[in-house]
């Protein structure tokens, strides 16, 4: 009796053995897939951030260009309002442009459009001591228009990869470097403005001398 006990412990426990190898082994594998299914979704959310990331940058681009757009539309409206043939003609006429440039100009600054960038310290006191330089001349334009445009020349040769018409500043070279991307683009930006806006404005002084020198010559014919 005690024998055939024996006999049957061990076959029991040999019976046994096998089971708990094979629940062992659909554990392994069960976790071996999870594993597997858990780095496929990883790797499907990545890719997606990776197309967010694209579209993002992409919003932000079209963002500033509308911003730019806005810029130039103002800029070209108050031209216009500014311009020597708004002199020339008559006052009702004159009265009823600027009716309609103030119109255009109001709907204009409706569109509000931001683009924040995103600056660490360092670049913030950057584009605050360019902002400051630039600042400095635009203060003093109308007491040497030349001297001013020949500074701010200087700072946009600074701010352009191409070779420059004459010197650049290489001081504020040093300070745009150090500033954000985006705060180097505006930058150059605001100073093809500047000289934009000067040079438009030594064509109307230089229009209004010719005149002025016109009606000089037509007085001194009269005299005579």
């Amino acid at each position: 009796m005690a024998q055939a006990k024996i006999s049957a412990k061990a076959n029991e426990g040999a019976q046994q053995q096998p089971q708990q190898q094979q629940q062992s082994g659909g554990q392994l594998r069960g976790r071996f897939y999870r594993s597997t299914s858990m780095a496929d979704r990883s790797s499907r959310l990545l890719e997606n951030l990776d197309q967010l990331e694209l579209r993002v940058e992409a919003f932000r681009d079209a963002a500033s260009a509308m911003e730019q757009e806005k810029e130039i539309l103002l800029e070209m409206i108050h031209n216009i309002q500014n311009s020597q043939d708004m002199r020339h003609i008559s006052e009702g006429e004159r009265e009823e442009l600027n009716l309609t440039a103030n119109r255009l100009m109001g709907r204009t600054l409706t569109v509000e459009v931001s683009v924040e960038t995103i600056r660490n310290a360092q670049q913030q006191e950057s584009l605050l001591h360019a902002t400051k330089m630039i600042d400095e001349i635009v203060n003093k334009l109308l007491d040497d228009l030349e001297d001013a445009k020949i500074r701010l020349m200087s700072l946009y040769g600074a701010c352009t990869s191409d070779v420059p018409a004459g010197p650049i500043d290489q001081k504020f070279q040093s300070v745009v470097i150090g500033c954000a991307i985006e705060d180097q683009k505006k930058i150059k930006r605001r100073l093809e403005t500047l000289l934009r806006n000067l040079e438009n404005s030594e064509k109307s002084i230089m229009l209004l001398e010719h005149q002025k020198s016109s009606v000089r010559q037509s007085c001194n014919s009269k005299q005579d």
